[in-house]
């Protein structure tokens, strides 16, 4: 199978048409059409139920786009990960991404840590909105990730847990809730005049809801201090709480863990030496 033929497959699966699979892809539909029924023929099995409105996947197309994605992902990482030590003189640097506003003094302190190691290299840390540091090291723009469950998926990661916390709602100081000495899930994401914010899926697009459409955390603390949203996150953000705020702890939130993750067929000396620095400085319970 080709690279080529999988690209190929996953525009038509994304656009669920042909037509326009072909006009995202800058080719003709007859042989894109012919390339996807050559691919069904090798594999021994539909890939697509056609219908005249569109076309919707099998189960073993389903199995197809998910493996699909993670083998071209795997591919451009590769390329992206030569390039980067082909133009670099030396010790290539680490590319480090963490979720912009998040986990900011445990970073700080990482990154003092490992710049003291003899081995150490440089670290180039990339921040980026919720939901797309996965993403970033499945693909290879980046080389180590600090990842938190149960929001992010570690799925395909060597991971090594840095601290596991409960979760605070961050709300206007001063707002009758504030007075509470805990909050359930439920009570803490049904204020009234305070709804928590939507973040943007990896395409962009906003889920649903009455809440703020944000992309980083210090939009959310100005909502927040104006009185105009509130928000649950892990403890550790009491640290970028100023005045106008307050913190109220959810009582049944689940615990979040936070986690240094990098691919498993990683070779770089320069991430195993900052995992092992992370390990050594972070002794936090495993979950």
């Amino acid at each position: 199978m080709e690279t080529r033929e999988l690209r190929y497959f996953i525009a038509v699966a994304e656009e669920a048409h042909v037509g326009r699979a072909a006009e995202r892809l800058g080719m003709a539909q007859p042989p894109l059409s012919r390339a996807i029924a050559q691919l069904e023929r090798r594999i021994g099995a539909d890939l697509f139920v056609r219908a005249p409105r569109g076309m919707t996947l099998t189960l073993a197309g389903e199995t197809l786009l998910r493996e699909g994605r993670t083998a071209l992902a795997a591919v451009e990482a590769a390329e992206r990960r030569t390039r980067r030590t082909v133009a670099t003189p030396g010790p290539a640097p680490v590319v480090l991404t963490a979720k912009a506003g998040a986990s900011s003094e445990l970073m700080a302190k990482l990154l003092d840590a490992y710049a003291a190691e003899p081995d150490a290299v440089d670290v180039e840390v990339v921040l980026s909105p919720p939901g797309h540091q996965a993403l970033m090291l499945r693909d290879g723009r980046a080389d180590v990730a600090i990842l938190h469950r149960p929001f992010d998926d570690l799925s395909g990661f060597d991971v090594d847990v840095l601290n596991v916390e409960d979760q605070v709602l961050i709300l206007p100081a001063g707002h009758p809730a504030s007075r509470a000495t805990s909050l359930t899930v439920a009570e803490a994401t049904s204020i009234p005049g305070l709804p928590t914010p939507r973040w943007p899926r990896l395409d962009g697009t906003y889920p649903e809801g009455p809440g703020p459409e944000l992309r980083d955390l210090t939009q959310v603390l100005q909502l927040v201090r104006l009185g105009r949203a509130a928000i649950v996150m892990p403890e550790s953000a009491r640290v970028n709480v100023r005045d106008g705020l307050a913190v109220v702890p959810v009582s049944d939130a689940a615990q979040v863990t936070t986690v240094i993750a990098w691919p498993p067929q990683s070779v770089s000396s320069g991430v195993a030496s900052l995992v092992r620095t992370a390990s050594r400085l972070f002794d936090a319970p495993r979950a």
